[in-house]
């Protein structure tokens, strides 16, 4: 991994392989990923130390099927800020709620975009009506429920 500049991190062809591997699996042990990336187990924890180190891996997720835990409905929200100067304060109020998994700050028609689960459309609009809409410094909310997820996937590196 050689860094020419503070903020560019160059990847060799060895870490890419470790990536891509893991991001397929990230259980997959450190030996069956050294097999792929054709070096030893030792390598990877090494890498794998270098690249926590540099900030490119953020720990490890699972990919949890929330509509198998009874929340059948995904959507997004765009939310109008009254003045972007109260962004800080919002997202603090948003990230207070549990069915709210990722929040952009954005261009475009919205100032923060959401993507939330709920375990029906009643459920929705109580989060909505209840919560979302109550935060000071939201002027308003756009509501998109997703039908289906046709691509969730790590970029090939």
């Amino acid at each position: 991994m050689a860094n020419p500049d503070k903020n560019e991190i160059l990847l060799d062809d060895v870490d890419k392989k470790i990536l891509e591997a893991l991001m397929k699996d990230a259980k997959k042990p450190y030996t069956e990923v050294a097999k792929k990336a054709f070096v030893s187990g030792g390598t990877v924890h090494v890498r794998m130390r270098k690249l926590e180190d540099a900030g490119i891996v953020e720990g490890t997720t699972l990919k949890v099927n929330y509509a198998k835990l009874g929340f059948d409905i995904t959507a997004f929200i765009g939310i109008y800020l009254e003045k972007s100067a109260l962004y800080d304060t919002v997202i603090e109020e948003l990230r207070k709620i549990n069915e709210i998994v990722s929040i952009h700050y954005t261009t475009g028609n919205y100032s923060i975009f959401c993507r939330m689960y709920c375990r029906d459309t009643r459920h929705l609009k109580d989060i909505l009506h209840d919560k979302v809409q109550k935060v000071d410094g939201i002027e308003r909310t756009d509501t998109i429920i997703s039908l289906e997820e046709s691509l969730n996937r790590s970029i090939k590196l």
